[in-house]
């Protein structure tokens, strides 16, 4: 587990450097996913992704059976593990990954620990019932995210009362909090600002230039920015051309304190994290 006095997070087998910036690599084993819905899904053509994305230097591969877009509906428990068990198993077996799942499913959770993955990434925190015990369960590290709303109607006009960064943090903090109480120690966990996820173009802006803030919980900070449609907004570009407004994200994010950069396109975003915690770290 990571504390004060360490920069390493222990993910089963696994132990992760965080002393500086890492990257997590996308493999979204689901026909419907944003940018990539159907690339994966099958079983060798998601090994030979995964197999690219850590040859370019993903420190972490983050498997997703079930689609968080907006307007995505959920799916069953049993589809989900259909979708992603047998990617995490070979991940393991094959490439001997450290794994991250995407989940929010308590029977999931339970599986794929199993199986040997390393980390779950849930959007909905341990909300979804069963899931924070499960995840007690599994022993793993867990990174909780800020929403607002469900994936089917999370970007249907939404808005804050307070200031979005403000509101980010008193949600973090609270979900930390319910986790430390049911027996989830704090050095388990991670946080995830939730860039896209129940938020304008005008919240993702402001919650970036002030996401510094997130650093008063002390966790680790997860960020997930790549080829979203706030990128498309701004720049007017499609998903496919969206790589150059997604490296000067990642790069302010490394700036305001992230440690694990989640991503689409490994080889040219471990390149523009190094070059900017290189200026960060200067005669250091």
């Amino acid at each position: 587990m990571m504390t004060a006095t360490s920069a390493f997070l222990t993910c089963g087998r696994h132990r992760l450097d965080l002393s500086f910036p890492r990257v997590m690599g996308i493999l979204n084993v689901t026909p419907d996913s944003f940018s990539d819905g159907g690339r994966h899904v099958a079983l060798d053509d998601a090994l030979r992704h995964a197999e690219r994305m850590l040859a370019e230097g993903a420190a972490i591969i983050d498997v997703g059976g079930e689609s968080t877009r907006p307007g995505a509906e959920p799916v069953s428990p049993a589809a989900e593990l259909d979708r992603v068990a047998p990617v995490v198993e070979a991940l393991v077996r094959e490439l001997d990954a450290l794994v991250s799942v995407d989940t929010s499913c308590p029977e999931v959770m339970r599986e794929v620990a199993g199986l040997g993955a390393g980390m779950l990434n849930d959007v909905r925190s341990l909300d979804r019932e069963g899931a924070l015990a499960a995840a007690i369960g599994t022993g793993l590290p867990v990174c909780l995210m800020h929403r607002q709303g469900e994936p089917r109607d999370m970007q249907q006009a939404p808005r804050y009362d307070v200031p979005v960064e403000e509101a980010v943090v008193d949600y973090l903090a609270e979900r930390v909090a319910a986790c430390e109480a049911a027996g989830l120690r704090r050095e388990r966990l991670l946080v995830d600002p939730g860039f896209g996820f129940g938020k304008t173009v005008e919240h993702n802006l402001r919650l970036l230039n002030r996401m510094e803030r997130l650093t008063e919980l002390e966790l680790p900070l997860l960020v997930g920015m790549s080829r979203k449609s706030m990128i498309g907004k701004v720049l007017e570009r499609p998903v496919e051309e969206r790589l150059p407004g997604g490296l000067a994200l990642s790069a302010l994010a490394v700036e305001r304190g992230a440690r694990i950069l989640r991503v689409h396109d490994v080889a040219p975003s471990v390149d523009a994290v190094n070059m900017t915690w290189a200026v960060l770290k200067e005669g250091c």
